[in-house]
């Protein structure tokens, strides 16, 4: 299998991407569960249908592009097929002693994102990513081998890695992470999404409200025919609120979610419609105050 995934990584990107758009659309034909989460998910944007097809399409591209970045050699750049946007707030914000936190959403080609910004900016400042371990073990050892790279590290999302995260902050350094990724049982609070309740993490206000970093959003577009990407960065537009009780949780989560939602609209054909955002962890109460 290995041995195959290799061989596929060597193909040209706009083939690869190909690839992986007829994919997507066997995926959705093939799965009725996906079919209608992405469908009523993209709804609650006011996704037209046009946009909605376009996403399918989108979903197996990202996931092919992500098999080529993984397994790219430890030499090769980016940096011919990446373009910048809004690179200036970056470079402000390194000309201070804070460290920085990156929002990133499951929108365009986030496995790029981290890769395009340490080789850019990690000989300034090391950049801390935080994942969840695939549950494939091959999967498991695609991802820890790929996202080892000079000026980059990885953590669990687990309390091992929050504690790295928030060291790596103390001490001025970068860190990234998916606000929009549905958190374990006690480690949220629900927050508007696109109009509906969904579970969101504390952790990505906490980031910066126990550091005092500054934060930034950061998406990267996917341009058609492989021709690369556009890396975005933008402020996250608000000052988040402080405090541990559930009030100050809701109100910088629900502020963190309104971001994410800008960023997505700038571009909703390439967000992960299909994703569960909208889950309810187990044993966690449901919005309103029922329990599954």
């Amino acid at each position: 299998m290995m041995s195959l995934l290799r061989w596929l990584a060597r193909w040209p990107l706009p083939r690869l991407q190909a690839l992986g758009a007829g994919l997507g659309w066997l995926t959705w034909a093939l799965s009725p569960s996906y079919r209608r989460r992405l469908g009523q998910n993209a709804a609650l944007a006011g996704l037209s249908s046009a946009q909605r097809r376009a996403a399918v399409g989108e979903a197996g591209r990202m996931v092919a592009e992500a098999l080529w970045l993984w397994l790219m050699p430890p030499a090769q750049r980016l940096d011919g097929l990446v373009r910048w946007q809004g690179a200036a707030w970056v470079d402000q914000a390194l000309s201070s002693q804070q460290g920085l936190v990156f929002f990133t959403p499951h929108l365009g080609s986030f496995e790029a994102s981290a890769r395009a910004i340490t080789e850019r900016w990690g000989h300034l400042r090391p950049l801390t990513v935080m994942y969840r371990p695939a549950r494939s073990a091959l999967l498991r050892e695609l991802e820890e081998g790929a996202r080892a790279r000079p000026g980059l590290a990885t953590v669990p999302a687990a309390l091992s890695g929050v504690r790295h995260m928030l060291r790596a902050l103390r001490k001025g350094e970068m860190v990234g992470l998916l606000p929009d990724q549905v958190p374990p049982q006690g480690q949220g609070v629900w927050a508007p999404f696109f109009g509906q309740d969904a579970y969101t993490m504390t952790l990505a206000a906490r980031l910066v409200t126990q550091t005092g970093a500054q934060a930034l959003v950061v998406w990267c577009e996917r341009l058609p025919k492989g021709q690369g990407f556009v890396m975005h960065f933008e402020p996250l537009g608000e000052t988040l609120t402080t405090g541990d009780d559930e009030a100050a949780q809701s109100a910088a989560a629900t502020a963190i979610n309104r971001a994410m939602e800008r960023v997505i609209m700038q571009k909703p054909e390439q967000y992960l419609w299909g994703y569960h955002r909208y889950k309810q962890p187990r044993g966690q109460d449901a919005a309103g105050g029922e329990r599954a």
